[in-house]
């Protein structure tokens, strides 16, 4: 059964979802992040993601004080990204709650650090964000394209034990018309034995199911609910201990 993981990305400690990686074309939501982490939680979801939007413009974590609070006061399992390019980034984000640790800049910046990382904490503890434009990478929270082309990039750190990616069409993201189904399939054949995290443009419970029939590991998603496209209600078949 896929693994349903909501999205919470902060800035400035608020709640916040752009369109398509447009900084310019964001919404701040009211909500408070320890408030929607306990809906989640209440409704037996198991695993969130943190995005530290502001750690991925800068290149290194700021928003660790969300971190903290959610682990300290839920008991899901924390998947934190935004700006982890540093052994002293990781090591402080696992210090103060984190499960698991997604980074994407520093896997293309020094891949042989995002290498060693997969040995060093163990490859179920870190994830590679791997998310494209046009079939290359895009870094610091999109706002940097690359030549690295997404396959070439994934299949690097798969043949170094990767075991968990996280994939964004960045063009999907944001605008709830459904995820990008055929690159997921793609990524899916020609790695059959990775985990895909699929992120970006999902707007209905009928996509998650369309992705948990394709065999993707998890979805992750984050506007769809706060739009109300999709009620945690609706997530109860996807939910192990449901």
């Amino acid at each position: 059964m896929i693994q349903i993981i909501p999205s919470i990305w902060i800035s400035q400690g608020k709640i916040v979802r752009f369109l398509q990686g447009d900084f310019s074309k964001g919404e701040v939501f009211d909500d408070s992040p320890m408030d929607v982490a306990k809906q989640f939680e209440d409704h037996g979801i198991e695993v969130l993601q943190l995005v530290d939007i502001d750690g991925a413009r800068r290149g290194a974590p700021i928003n660790y004080g969300v971190l903290e609070t959610l682990a300290a006061h839920t008991d899901m399992k924390i998947d934190f990204a935004g700006g982890i390019n540093t052994g002293g980034a990781i090591g402080k984000a696992f210090e103060l709650g984190a499960d698991y640790i997604t980074a994407a800049s520093v896997a293309v910046n020094d891949p042989d650090i995002f290498a060693d990382w997969l040995v060093t904490y163990g490859r179920n503890k870190i994830t590679l964000g791997a998310d494209s434009i046009n079939g290359t990478i895009a870094i610091k929270g999109w706002q940097k394209t690359t030549d690295v082309d997404l396959f070439e990039h994934i299949d690097y750190f798969y043949q170094r034990g990767l075991k968990y990616v996280k994939t964004t069409d960045v063009a999907k993201d944001g605008i709830l018309e459904g995820p990008a189904f055929d690159l997921y399939q793609q990524i899916l054949d020609r790695f059959p034995d990775i985990s895909l995290l699929a992120s970006g443009g999902v707007r209905s419970i009928e996509d998650i199911e369309r992705l948990n029939d394709m065999g993707v590991f998890a979805v992750i998603f984050g506007k769809a609910y706060f739009t109300q496209k999709i009620k945690l209600k609706d997530l109860k078949k996807f939910l192990v201990s449901s």
